[in-house]
């Protein structure tokens, strides 16, 4: 895909919102809607990796109450004609065809490659990719099965999204103290994941979420991996410009 004069891609990752609470989140929201109204102008289109919200789960009739300015917006943007790319994250992984429905947003579980302008891309949200980790990909495994969703779906929504709630911030998954930590390129997990991927196939940018560490490391002849960070600590984004890519601060 060749890119339009004067425009560009964004990324962004883990807003996390209704974290730890609607009222608590509700200023970052309003952050994030204005960088969309922002980016709307030169925006080719706009990759989001991921834990938009803290909790989502779509019953047959209903999706989880709020996020209203957010839903909005993406709808706004995306009747203008710019194309919205969304991987679901480990927060969001019951999403089924809300997006797709409603918004027109097209809904990913998995990596993606793109090219832009000459350039390659790999994209996906990042969780229980590369080593070790092994008590959350089995727990992805079971969260992720048809049978474990059919038997949370009887759960009723008020009981099911309290319950959720309570056990993402009991459990520190928005951002735990560990991920704000940098380890070390050896023992960076996804930094391991990609460097792997690149043993296989070359790509210029590797750009996942997750992590909530904004960085940009070269991991390869012309190739670099992309943590975007967080919209709950640092509020960064990604901007490719059809040449290079920039890890920016809202």
């Amino acid at each position: 895909m060749t890119i339009s004069p004067n425009k560009k891609i964004y990324f962004a990752s883990d807003q996390h919102f209704g974290a730890p609470t609607p009222e608590a989140s509700f200023p970052r929201e309003q952050k994030f809607v204005a960088w969309l109204d922002e980016i709307k102008k030169d925006a080719e289109c706009i990759f989001l990796l991921g834990d938009l919200f803290d909790f989502w789960f779509e019953y047959k009739t209903v999706v989880p109450k709020g996020f209203i300015r957010v839903l909005g917006k993406l709808a706004e943007i995306r009747d203008s004609g710019i194309p919205i790319y969304f991987f679901v994250g480990n927060h969001d992984l019951w999403m089924t065809d809300y997006f797709e429905k409603e918004l027109n947003i097209p809904v990913y579980r998995d990596n993606q490659e793109y090219e832009f302008n000459g350039k390659t891309f790999l994209i996906g949200h990042g969780d229980g990719k590369g080593p070790g980790d092994r008590g959350y990909k089995r727990m992805k495994k079971v969260f992720a099965n048809p049978f474990s969703k059919w038997l949370y779906r009887w759960l009723h929504p008020d009981l099911g999204v309290k319950l959720a709630q309570y056990l993402s911030v009991k459990n520190k998954l928005i951002s735990g103290d560990a991920d704000v930590k940098y380890l070390g390129e050896e023992k960076e997990w996804l930094v391991l994941y990609s460097k792997r991927k690149l043993e296989s196939k070359h790509y210029n940018y590797l750009i996942f979420g997750h992590r909530h560490l904004p960085m940009v490391l070269k991991v390869g002849e012309n190739a670099e991996y992309v943590n975007l960070g967080d919209w709950i600590n640092y509020f960064t984004y990604g901007v490719f410009d059809g040449t290079s890519f920039e890890l920016k601060e809202y």
